[in-house]
């Protein structure tokens, strides 16, 4: 079961006066993105505004390309796994790896070299292949229990499905990728709420300045 809102907010309150100016931004713009993640009734909603919380979490700066935002947030995944003492994250995966997890990295769908390769790209060359290949990649990681490794082919997927909704390649409430949103929001519901809790419990690791902090109009 997800950690709410409330719970994690209600921490924040209680201990954001003793974090780091940069730290405590982050957690509160997060934490805002989740409240509202929560009261979505659609499932193309809650996925942006899950997404937008954890955008808020990791992002230092907003890369240009594709790529450099991918290596950001897959950087950010490894930190939280080995800050992850109690194992939060891997639990997660485990727990759901037969269901939301290896349906959704079964989805062609949510694949770049797939839609790559039906532009007529470069990048989409032998796509089957690394498909394949990338979905062995994340068995041998979990058996490996290298979480890091399987959090970073997951959210390179979602990322996929981000970049769909938030670049108007898809329609709202359209029957052609429910189940991708479906496995989607049960990952990230799960998870980006166990993101937040991890950043609380190490508040004075360097996170980082937040994108567009607060400046003074005056």
């Amino acid at each position: 079961m997800s950690i709410p809102h409330e719970e994690l907010k209600t921490r924040q309150r209680a201990e954001r006066d003793d974090w780091p100016d940069f730290l405590s931004l982050r957690v509160h713009r997060a934490l805002s993105w989740l409240k509202r993640a929560e009261q979505c009734e659609d499932e193309d909603g809650r996925f942006v505004f899950l997404w937008i919380a954890f955008n808020a979490a990791y992002a230092n700066e907003l890369g240009e390309y594709r790529m450099t935002e991918s290596k950001l947030f897959s950087e950010f995944l490894q930190r939280l796994a080995r800050l992850d003492e109690d194992g939060r994250l891997a639990e997660v995966i485990w727990n759901q790896y037969t269901g939301p997890i290896r349906v959704l990295l079964d989805q062609k769908f949510v694949f770049q070299p797939f839609w790559d390769h039906l532009n007529g790209l470069e990048s989409g060359r032998d796509w089957e292949s690394r498909f394949q290949a990338a979905n062995r990649a994340a068995n041998r990681a979990l058996a490996e229990h290298r979480t890091g490794d399987v959090l970073g082919v997951i959210f390179n997927r979602l990322y996929t499905l981000r970049n769909q909704l938030i670049h108007g390649g898809a329609t709202w409430n359209s029957y052609v990728n429910r189940d991708q949103l479906r496995d989607a929001n049960a990952i990230m519901g799960e998870l980006v709420p166990i993101v937040i809790q991890i950043m609380m419990d190490h508040a004075f690791e360097h996170w980082g300045e937040a994108c567009y902090p607060v400046v003074s109009s005056a």
